[in-house]
């Protein structure tokens, strides 16, 4: 048995049969918009099991399970949408959805068309994590990331440390008679550490997962995470003052991403263009990038934690050029704007659950290599600063203006790094900041798999990346203001 059969004969289990459903019988729900004319229609099922741990100190502070189901139905007419949802699974639930549906429908007809299950390409294992591990080998994971971490520095006066994951799966039926399936395992560790010395206490923290199963995290990526979230609260115990003003800013490979997935990418998601509020509207076929500078957005990539074999409306995912070269070349799409914007579906249809309508979402975002090694793009830089690592940020997608904080960073002086600064934000707009990229790495690297995105209140695993950056006359807001 395929991958592809075994995740139909999941959904049988615990979607279609439980409700008493086929995949035969799908169609014939759709008969409950009666004799009304609608553009687009489908049905999301979905049955979600989650479980989270964490340890303080080498205390279990949490420990939780959970089960999630139901279906969400929509219908589109033009621009509008109707959608109701039930967190029950049951032939009952469904017609009452659907009735929902009906009021923005016209009188017309709509025909259903016959269930044709679509065949797709699985990117990762359907190995529920949830059952592969007891729960002591879940809480002696956290054990063994806390000892690493005490062990690296005395210092360390505190760890936290999480665990969790995801089993999902879900069901797809559209009026079109397309079904698509797909079960995604979804795990993730991370660990917190608390440094002090001398009474000053510092944070630092790091993480990864994917969609694997907990079997992911071996001991050598477990002491990796710890070396690494102890090495940047050391880093800052001895950061000074970041400086502020104008100057160049070199963005180190991998994570730093988040900036082009937040300045920049959403301003490439369908809805956004479509409705003229991006900076990025009606702009298909003009540079707005420096040369050299590709944007790709790629659902496709085994295990990542943003990539999905379809999409929630059963959409293949795809490898989307957004940029090329500096030229826009397209929007990340969903069914709806597609439509609406007379192009094809990128696969880029996304929810975070059934109790959510659908919206053009990223995946893995990333910018691709370009020539340079890393170190010689540091050596060009006189005075400037070296961002290793991000923290927190806002975008306003509008504008495009954007404000970051780096919370790992260093001072560049004649070419080299130095002395490590703390309080360093980046502030910019990302149109603007696309056109300033003077050198690109050839080292890209993809973050380690922590990325969660918002947008309009819901929220999905997403990956970034990118290669070593130089960016030229960037605002950095610090605290040394001499």
């Amino acid at each position: 048995m395929n991958l592809s059969d075994k995740n139909m004969e999941r959904v049988q289990e615990v979607i279609l049969n439980p409700a008493e459903l086929s995949l035969e019988t799908l169609p014939s729900l759709f008969s409950r918009i009666g004799s009304r004319k609608i553009d687009y229609s489908d049905l999301y099922f979905q049955y979600s099991r989650s479980e989270s741990w964490s340890i303080e100190d080498g205390i279990v502070k949490v420990g939780s399970f959970n089960i999630d189901q139901g279906v969400g139905a929509r219908a589109i007419v033009d621009e509008k949408t109707a959608f109701a949802y039930s967190d029950e699974i049951s032939m009952a639930a469904i017609h009452s959805a659907l009735d929902a549906t009906r009021a923005i429908a016209s009188q017309g007809s709509t025909l259903s068309m016959p269930s044709k299950v679509a065949t797709t390409t699985s990117l990762y294992s359907n190995e529920d994590p949830i059952l592969t591990n007891s729960n002591s080998d879940k809480i002696s994971l956290l054990e063994r990331v806390e000892s690493f971490a005490r062990q690296i520095d005395s210092r360390v006066t505190q760890v936290v440390a999480n665990l969790a994951a995801v089993h999902d799966t879900i069901l797809v039926s559209r009026l079109d008679g397309h079904v698509a399936c797909d079960v995604r395992p979804l795990v993730r560790l991370s660990v917190q550490v608390i440094v002090e010395k001398n009474g000053r206490k510092e944070q630092g923290s790091f993480g990864g997962g994917g969609r694997f199963s907990y079997d992911y995290f071996n001991d050598e990526r477990l002491m990796d995470y710890a070396q690494k979230a102890v090495d940047q609260a050391v880093i800052n115990m001895d950061a000074g003052p970041a400086p502020a003003g104008e100057m160049t800013v070199v963005l180190g490979a991998g994570w730093p991403g988040i900036l082009l997935h937040e300045a920049i990418g959403h301003g490439l998601e369908g809805d956004f263009n479509r409705k003229g509020s991006s900076a990025f509207t009606g702009r298909i076929g003009e540079r707005v990038a420096a040369k050299g500078v590709t944007v790709v957005d790629d659902g496709t990539i085994p295990d990542r934690r943003g990539s999905l074999s379809v999409d929630d409306e059963g959409t293949p995912t795809a490898r989307t050029v957004l940029i090329d070269d500096g030229i826009l070349c397209g929007y990340m799409q969903d069914t709806l704007n597609a439509r609406l914007m007379g192009v094809s579906p990128t696969g880029n249809g996304r929810r975070e659950s059934y109790a959510h309508v659908p919206m053009p979402r990223m995946t893995n975002t990333y910018m691709l290599n370009g020539a340079m090694e890393r170190e010689e793009i540091l050596s060009s830089v006189k005075n400037g600063i070296y961002a290793a690592n991000f923290g927190g940020g806002q975008v306003d997608i509008v504008s495009g203006k954007f404000v970051f904080s780096a919370s790992e960073a260093y001072l560049i002086e004649n070419g080299k790094i130095t002395k490590p600064v703390k309080g360093a934000t980046l502030i910019g707009n990302g149109p603007d900041v696309l056109t300033r990229v003077s050198m690109i790495g050839n080292d890209m690297s993809l973050d380690s798999g922590v990325g969660t995105c918002g947008k309009d209140g819901q929220s999905v695993p997403v990956g970034v990346g990118q290669p070593t950056l130089r960016i030229d006359g960037l605002t950095v807001g610090g605290t040394d203001l001499s």
